[in-house]
């Protein structure tokens, strides 16, 4: 069987269902960890989408507020579930893991403390520096394979580095689309084959509706009616249909959204968060636990639910919606050269994102480097599979924290 052929090939529900639920309890590190996880399984080793096809879905993403790994993994299940419910199985997949812990978290479990939780949380942090490394690495042989496109990564790194967060992303995607429509047009060539998107124009159209009705009327109805889910679903739902890049930027709105109206206090928050950053998954579901504590009014399984929902569905609305005439562009000769441009913009903003904040916030010792380096080397060379590094990178962490506390 060929690669296209086999990335055409429709899975059943409960084989993508399995493949994110596995990458949801091995994938850590946070978005850009999670799409250098997404490409080694599903690009890689089963050969779902081929490498330009993904680039198109990371540079779609960047575009549309919402956690960014969430949304690729749920067109990714969509394509290969050949509808709602692929794309809906592969968002069940990779959530449930990390908001399962966070929910029992919520429930009482006491916050990590001590060498050992932050030799564990250190070691993660490694295992997405080699991760990280192993996406740039294999993205830019394959979508900067030119002078023209080197520069136009290289300039994406320059504007994410200066104009840091979302803004300098879209920035550095929008002028490397352009640059494409300058330098790339020599390369076009004619799209014989394209990503079956199984939503209709139709369904598409209605999906962006229903995305902008629930922006602009859940908050009249939790002013009106005063009932408490309304209001925790309008939270929620603002803040994840309003932030882009993802979940660390979504923290202070959050923040904002529950602490300011009393619904969780301060310190439990900052707790609840602590303890995200040890989770495989999206980040988001840090809402999970945040829900769970809502208090009067709402029951900790059903708060959970409205907030882990609301804070997810405006990004799969807005991908959804958008996807039956995203490939209708990218066919156009135009088209294809500033997707060749913005494509180089992702390797450059993968490149901004692997020095900050992964390789600053897990490499402050020469012994990081060696360890770092050597996950590298296990995932490129000997080709092991991300969870067995997860595994040697953390414990490595551990041992490590433990050798530096006199433990």
């Amino acid at each position: 069987m060929t690669a296209d052929a086999e990335a055409s090939t429709q899975g059943s529900l409960r084989e993508i269902f399995c493949v994110f639920l596995r990458l949801g309890l091995t994938s850590f590190g946070g978005p850009i960890a999670h799409l250098g996880y997404f490409r080694d399984e599903l690009v890689v080793r089963r050969r779902w989408i081929d490498e330009a096809g993904y680039a198109d879905l990371i540079a779609l993403s960047q575009f549309l507020p919402g956690p960014a790994s969430s949304k690729v993994g749920f067109t990714l299940g969509l394509l290969r579930g050949n509808g709602l419910l692929g794309g809906l199985a592969a968002w069940l997949g990779f959530t449930m893991p990390s908001a399962l812990i966070l929910f029992a978290f919520a429930l009482g479990a006491a916050a990590f403390t001590g060498p050992l939780s932050e030799g564990l949380i250190h070691g993660l942090k490694l295992v997405a520096v080699a991760v990280v490394a192993q996406a740039i690495w294999g993205m830019a042989k394959n979508l900067t394979p030119d002078r023209e496109r080197i520069g136009i990564a290289l300039g994406a790194v320059i504007i994410t580095v200066l104009a840091s967060g979302s803004f300098g992303q879209v920035a550095a995607i929008v002028l490397g689309a352009l640059a494409g429509l300058l330098l790339c047009r020599s390369a076009v060539v004619p799209v014989t084959k394209h990503l079956n998107y199984p939503v209709t124009r139709r369904a598409g159209a209605i999906a962006l509706v229903l995305f902008a009705a629930l922006l602009i009327v859940t908050p009249v109805l939790a002013h009106l009616t005063g009932i408490r889910a309304i209001a925790v679903f309008d939270a929620f739902y603002r803040s994840g249909a309003l932030v882009f890049g993802g979940g660390h930027v979504l923290l202070p709105l959050l923040q904002a959204e529950v602490v300011a109206p009393g619904w969780v206090t301060n310190e439990s928050f900052l707790a609840g968060y602590g303890m995200t950053q040890a989770m495989p998954g999206p980040l988001f579901t840090f809402a999970a636990y945040l829900g769970a504590l809502m208090g009067p009014g709402l029951n900790t399984i059903l708060g959970a639910s409205i907030a882990l929902v609301a804070v997810f569905l405006p990004g799969g609305l807005l991908a959804y919606g958008i996807l039956p005439f995203w490939d209708m562009v990218r066919a156009r000769p135009l088209a294809q050269a500033a997707m060749r441009g913005a494509n180089a913009g992702v390797v450059g903003i993968l490149g901004a994102a692997f020095y900050n904040p992964v390789w600053t916030s897990a490499v402050l010792l020469p012994l990081d480097f060696a360890l770092a380096l050597i996950g590298f080397v296990l995932l490129t060379t000997w080709r092991l599979p991300p969870w067995m590094v997860v595994v040697f990178l953390a414990a490595a962490g551990v041992v490590s924290s433990l050798i530096q506390s006199g433990v």
